[in-house]
This record gives structure tokens, sequence and C-alpha cells, in this order.
């Protein structure tokens, strides 16, 4: 199995060293429209050669696209174009209905398996790839059914050896719930480091005064802007339903704040304390997954 890597960054390059490390790929090519992401994927040994966009997708019998997803896009057509039925194309964005909107009439849709594998750090770039990025993480493909069944299956067998658990879903459906529980994650983060940034112009007092919780709820606020912007375009319509539903809470919030109830500001936390229990099943689910590879 050959298989091309199209953006050598964070997901791109632990697919890669999974795939190496699991023995599913004979061969591990890459291509990246940024030379130095490519001279760096190499020298870390994240792909075995670099090659041209066309001469990688002609040679090679899967193509991960981890790329922005206004990229994918645009690039996803052009590289069906290209492709005969015994090729695979996934992509791997964390938005589905866009770039399934862009090929849903071309004539190689067969081709074409629609993922997102739910991992990922705040970190970007070669250097951020590590072994074991997927491990007992979750795997959504959507429109399933318009992909041939034999790519499927080879999509399924690529996120097997990842040792990651697939789950099916609607691409409008897929992006309404990420929205809730990613996308709105960051622009959180985002939003609070931009707060602190402009109230606390004294850097030495975030310094000295910000712990873990800061650290913890920040830490996406370090993502790559060229990467969530078009995210964030792309999913607009659900993410400003779920921007409203959040604003509306911080308002609630800051009301009870304002005007000192604290009791009823100690039922709303109680209330919201209900997402420990999510968690802890979100960590269960991990354990039990990754156990079962």
């Amino acid at each position: 199995m050959k298989v091309g890597i199209v953006g050598i960054g964070l997901i791109g390059g632990s697919i890669a060293l999974s795939l190496r490390k699991n023995g599913f790929a004979e061969k591990i090519w890459g291509f990246d429209t940024n030379s130095n992401h490519q001279v760096e994927a190499l020298r870390l040994n994240l792909i075995e050669a670099v090659k041209p966009l066309d001469t990688l997708v002609s040679d090679c019998d899967i193509i991960v696209l981890s790329i922005p997803v206004n990229h994918a896009k645009v690039m996803l057509p052009s590289i069906l174009n290209q492709l005969d039925p015994r090729q695979t194309v996934i992509d791997c964005g964390s938005t589905k209905s866009g770039i399934c909107a862009s090929v849903e009439s071309h004539p190689n849709r067969k081709c074409y398996v629609a993922a997102h594998p739910i991992a990922g750090t705040e970190n970007n770039g070669p250097s951020a790839a590590f072994e074991g990025l997927y491990d007992g993480k979750i795997n959504i493909i959507c429109e399933k059914n318009l992909s041939g069944n034999d790519n499927l299956e080879v999509a399924k067998k690529l996120f097997n050896a990842l040792k990651m658990k697939t789950l099916y879903m609607d691409a409008e459906e897929h992006d309404r719930h990420i929205a809730y529980v990613s996308h709105i994650s960051h622009i959180s983060s985002f939003v609070l480091g931009k707060t602190v940034l402009e109230i606390e112009k004294d850097e030495q007092n975030i310094f000295n005064m910000a712990g873990s919780g800061f650290a913890s709820t920040v830490r996406l606020a370090k993502s790559s802007p060229s990467m969530w912007a078009p995210i964030f375009e792309q999913n607009s319509q659900y993410l400003s339903e779920a921007l409203n539903a959040y604003i509306k809470n911080l308002i609630e919030f800051k009301v009870l704040i304002d005007e000192g109830r604290t009791e009823e500001l100690f039922e709303l936390m109680s209330e919201t304390n209900e997402i420990r229990r999510v968690l802890e099943g979100i960590e269960k689910n991990k354990i039990k997954s990754a156990n079962s590879n």
C-alpha cells in the first residue's frame, strides 16, 4: 500500500508516523506547499520522499488530505480528476458539508471518503507530529453511501490501523455538533486570550498570577489561524447558533454576579457540574477503545 500525505503538519505527519510504525504502508510519500515543511518532514523521517502533487496522486493507492478546509475544497476536485476506481482519497477536515458539496456531482465521487479524525493539539507543523496521536480517538465518516464500497473499506482499514473508532454521520449533522463540542471551544480560547492581553498590559502580572486553570483554558488560542479561520468561515451558520447560545449563558452569568444573586449562581454552577459525568464517560470510552485495539 502506497500512501501519499498532502499537508505534512501535525495531522498528516502523525498519520504518517503511526502508519509506518504498524506496517500499514509500504511507502509513505508527502507533499506540502510549504517547502520548509517538506524539508523538516524529511529530516524528521515523517515521510520517505517528497513528490510533486501530480506524481504523488498518480503513484499512491491512498491520498490523505490534511490541509486547511478551504484548500481542500479547491484541491479535492482536481485530485479526483486524476483518480481511477482503485485509488482512494480521504480528507481530514474539521468541517464536512462544504467539502462534500464541492464534489457531490463529480464522476469520481466514489473514490472520496469524507472523514474527520477527531484528534489534535494546539501545535502545528511537522515538528508537532507524534506517533499515537490517534490512539483510542473517534473518527467520523460522512456520506458513506456516496463512497464506493472498496474505497470505504480501504479508509476503514487505515483508521483501524490508527487505532481509531469510526462512526458514521450526515455531513450537516457533523458540522452542527462539532460547532458546539469543538469549534466554540477554540473561539472561547481565542477571545479569552484577546481579553487578557487587552486588560493585562503588564505581562509580568500574567506570568505571576496565571495558574494552570488559565493555561489550560487559553491553550487553544495558540492554534494556527491559517487552519481555524477557514473552519470558522465554512461552519459559520452552526457556529453562529452556538455562539448565540453561549453568549446568552454568559449574559445570564453576568447578571447573577452583578445583582449578587449568589444562591442562584451556586445552583447554576451545580447544574453545570453535570458535565463531569459526561467528561468521565469520554475518558472511560477512550480507555475502552484503546484496550480493544
